[in-house]
């Protein structure tokens, strides 16, 4: 196990949504060396502002969160920039953390990395029998590679790096832009701005039949961390919650928690994405005792609220 206090940790998208949760989890357990680059300094994509990181932070080990992401609409209108800018990142940060002689690497991957049919729940061994959901293909595929190069690394040169596959995330301080938020932020905005405008309806994407697992991000940030502390093995390891709700369900539960009484007229035009998502969360817990804490309802009240107060204004 790894005593993080005696560490300096580097914390990619470390000022993002869930890299903010994951600098307070390092601080909390006496974490007093955190680096944080920010994104105006250190161009990630670019493979000199990596290596500058490495001799800036002269880091013991890296938290790569730092992502290029969005929702269904987001990955349809950027599929390039998606893969490229994902790719990139990871793998120059990935070789550059191998020449600098680096003691951890700690890659976080994604649920659109499974294939598309994917029998549920999702377990780590059945990653590769089968390619991912169309819409969002070009990024799960880019953090894939995260993954060969991770395993390839630790074969050839005996680094260490590990990877996760985290659920979608949703909480407090999450991306409530229309343009390129996940579900629970866009239908909490919707719900809300069509409250306050007295509106009688809102419109949601798809069917409502597709479901979806999601998990707090306060809870994946203890994962992550703990992974950090933990875990030093070549295989993926799923983090969630392990259950599963459909998207029309998610949606009359966001409406009754934010008081939305109005009509949800379902765009069929628009896709569902990948018809199923629910990870089989048995390993985490096994190799570095990992469970989610939060409750549904609760994270989503708490997540509202914190808008209500701060995100709308």
């Amino acid at each position: 196990m790894i005593n993080l206090k005696e560490k300096r940790v580097a914390v990619t998208g470390g000022a993002g949504f869930l890299g903010s949760f994951v600098v307070e989890a390092l601080r909390s357990r006496g974490c007093k060396h955190v680096f944080v680059p920010r994104s105006s300094e250190y161009n990630l994509v670019e493979r000199a502002s990596c290596a500058r990181l490495y001799k800036d932070a002269k880091p013991d080990i890296v938290l790569h969160l730092a992502a290029k992401v969005g929702g269904i609409g987001a990955n349809r209108e950027n599929p390039g920039t998606f893969f490229y800018d994902n790719l990139m990142m990871g793998v120059q940060l990935i070789e550059e953390a191998r020449l600098y002689g680096l003691e951890k690497f700690v890659a976080l991957g994604t649920i659109c990395a499974y294939p598309k049919f994917t029998p549920v729940p999702f377990k780590e061994a059945d990653l590769w029998n089968g390619y991912p959901e169309e819409t969002n293909a070009p990024y799960g595929l880019a953090k894939k590679m995260l993954l060969v190069q991770s395993q390839a690394y630790r074969q050839q040169y005996g680094f260490n790096s590990i990877y996760l596959l985290p659920v979608n995330l949703y909480g407090p301080r999450d991306n409530f832009d229309p343009s390129s938020s996940h579900v629970i932020p866009a239908l909490i905005k919707k719900c809300i701005d069509a409250k306050r405008a007295a509106e009688r309806s809102i419109t949601a994407w798809g069917t409502g039949r597709a479901t979806r697992e999601f998990l707090y991000a306060e809870d994946a940030a203890e994962g992550i961390v703990l992974a950090a502390e933990r875990y030093d093995k070549s295989a993926p390891v799923n983090l969630g919650a392990g259950f599963e709700i459909s998207i029309k369900d998610l949606t009359l539960l966001v409406a009754r928690l934010t008081g939305f009484a109005g009509e949800i007229i379902w765009d069929a035009t628009k896709p569902d994405g990948q018809p199923r998502r629910c990870l089989d969360t048995a390993l985490a817990e096994r190799e570095f005792g990992f469970k989610a804490r939060t409750g549904f309802e609760e994270g989503l009240r708490k997540t509202i609220e914190w808008y209500e107060k701060r995100g709308a204004a």
